[in-house]
């Protein structure tokens, strides 16, 4: 039987991409390898009574519109905002008890800012106004296919649209938008502030997921990238899933099927199959050959070039820019079920506060994290590795059994590849042992409280999810990677060198997180390219 699209890849953006088609009557089929669709935001049980997101593990790019137009909240989504945005446990064991809380308003994170800097609470607003100016802009580009992907006169128009869009800002805020795109997120806040606290609290976004200190150039861009969400209407913030992130992605596969899209799991794909230039199908790994007007690939561009595109259909340079495609988060991924809360040294208490359902970051400072980057590099990994928890079961009771929790920690830095010739199949545990140490050393009773723990390293990212390289984004958010290069130069419409070939993933723009974007923007082109065939 013969599909116009097949979808390879079930993580959400290839669902959301699916759901597009069909909405426009086409036929198609969604090829997921694993047993369950879903990709890195999927939701499972690690120990009895304990279940939580698995990869993915907190919400705020998801863009509304694909919330609206897939029908999420009917089928059962509902996502609740985070206490706080942030806290910042800063004092460990016996020290001088400190910490640092953001929100859950400018006026309380003021009046919080001020114990360390006067200045600083009163440069927040303007801070705040400057990444909101840059967010709104940014929010209305991710909607876009990149200009200057080819060339030719839709470029030129599209590319004057955008000049169109960057004009209507005054020239205050196209120099910050510069500097949002080009400067590293340590020089950018350290223009703002003066104090450790509050730069870390900013600075851990350009860090999470992307491997490199927040002194590295364009860290910025990547702090940036991750403000342009909302949480039901309120822009800027984040919260968690009910259900954990496979409430999401099993809410967009109701959609699909009620749309009558045709989801295959255990359905790895082996090749692209190749006739002249244009693609004609697929092989899957068991032999069957599947027919198709059109292919959509939501994995790492990496994967689709390299291993499921035969050498012979690309050209060499195309293949060699592609080999050189940058893929490392440097992130490890731990569930761990509690038998109670933690108690900060800085923040007494074992009952839950509003700090409990906060992202908790444990990184006191830029150098911090600088540090870890550079550790990383030298050693394989930090030797005071950043930390976020997240500990959803505050707000979400499905989690765990009556009293007890489950903490998602999401770690910097730990290297792709080890230094010391080590798998990190052998290496797990000691860098497990090394994140429950570190909260323990701001919250004294974490460790003994921890009842089961489960840990993806790099290595298990890739295995599992295939995410070359352990990179949550599907490829590093540089300069050289993002917006009109992403995933190449020439080539980010979401059109493969091959007619009938995209990419819907967070290979392309604009990039990575779950937002749900790359899969609603490849659609768009994929039915622009089958209409213009069906004219003739």
């Amino acid at each position: 039987m013969a599909y116009d699209v097949l979808i390879v890849g079930g993580g959400h953006n290839g669902l959301v991409c699916a759901c597009y088609l069909a909405r426009a009557g086409l036929k198609v089929r969604v090829l997921e390898r694993r047993a369950v669709v879903g990709g890195a935001a999927i939701s499972a049980e690690f120990s009895p009574g304990f279940r939580n997101s698995v990869a993915a593990y907190t919400v705020s790019l998801l863009h509304p519109k694909v919330i609206r137009d897939l029908n999420l909240a009917r089928h059962g989504l509902r996502i609740v905002e985070r206490s706080l945005a942030n806290f910042l446990p800063l004092s460990e064991g016996n020290q001088t008890p400190s910490s640092f809380r953001l929100g859950p308003d400018t006026e309380a994170t003021q009046s919080e800012l001020a114990r360390f800097s006067s200045r600083d609470a009163a440069q927040l607003p303007g801070y705040y106004r400057m990444i909101a100016r840059a967010a709104d802009t940014l929010r209305a580009m991710a909607l876009e296919t990149p200009p200057l992907a080819r060339g030719g006169w839709s470029d030129l128009i599209e590319a004057f649209q955008l000049g169109c869009t960057v004009k209507g800002l005054d020239a205050r805020a196209r120099r910050e938008l510069l500097d949002l795109f080009t400067k590293s997120a340590g020089d950018l806040l350290d223009g703002w502030f003066e104090s450790d606290p509050v730069k870390a609290a900013f600075g851990f976004d350009s860090v999470v997921g992307n491997y490199a200190s927040p002194y590295t150039p364009n860290t910025a861009y990547v702090l940036l990238h991750h403000t342009f969400g909302e949480v039901n209407g309120k822009r800027g913030t984040w919260g968690h899933a009910i259900g954990g992130m496979g409430a999401i992605t099993q809410a967009m596969a109701k959609e699909a099927q009620s749309r009558g899209v045709e989801i295959s799991t255990d359905a790895a794909v082996a090749e692209v199959r190749v006739r002249g230039e244009r693609t004609v199908g697929v092989t899957l790994v068991d032999g069957t050959r599947i027919e198709a007007r059109a292919i959509a690939a939501n994995v790492n561009p990496k994967t689709l070039y390299l291993d499921l595109v035969a050498a012979e259909h690309l050209q060499p340079e195309f293949r060699e820019r592609m080999a050189r495609w940058k893929c490392a988060s440097a992130s490890l991924r731990m569930n761990v079920a509690l038998a109670e809360l933690p108690e900060f040294s800085c923040a007494p208490g074992k009952q839950a506060q509003p700090h409990h359902g906060a992202g908790i970051i444990m990184a006191p400072s830029l150098g911090y994290m600088e540090q870890a980057y550079f550790d990383a590099r030298m050693h394989g990994w930090a030797r005071a590795p950043i930390v976020e928890m997240l500990i959803p079961s505050t707000v979400d009771d499905t989690l765990a059994p009556r009293g007890a929790h489950v903490a998602s920690l999401f770690c910097q830095h730990f290297a792709p590849t080890l230094s010391d010739g080590r798998s990190w199949d052998e290496a797990r545990e000691q860098a497990a042992d090394l994140v429950i140490d570190t909260v323990n050393r701001y919250a004294p009773n974490f460790k003994a409280s921890v009842l089961a723990r489960s840990t993806l390293t790099p290595l298990d990212m890739e295995r599992d999810f295939g995410l070359v390289g352990g990179d949550i984004f599907h490829g590093a958010l540089s300069l050289d990677q993002i917006w009109a290069a992403r995933p190449m130069l020439g080539f980010a419409d979401y059109r493969a060198p091959l007619k009938g070939l995209y990419i819907c993933g967070s290979g392309a723009h604009p990039g990575g997180g779950v937002t749900g974007l790359p899969g609603h923007n490849a659609a768009r082109e994929i039915l622009r390219d089958l209409r213009r065939r069906e004219r003739g």
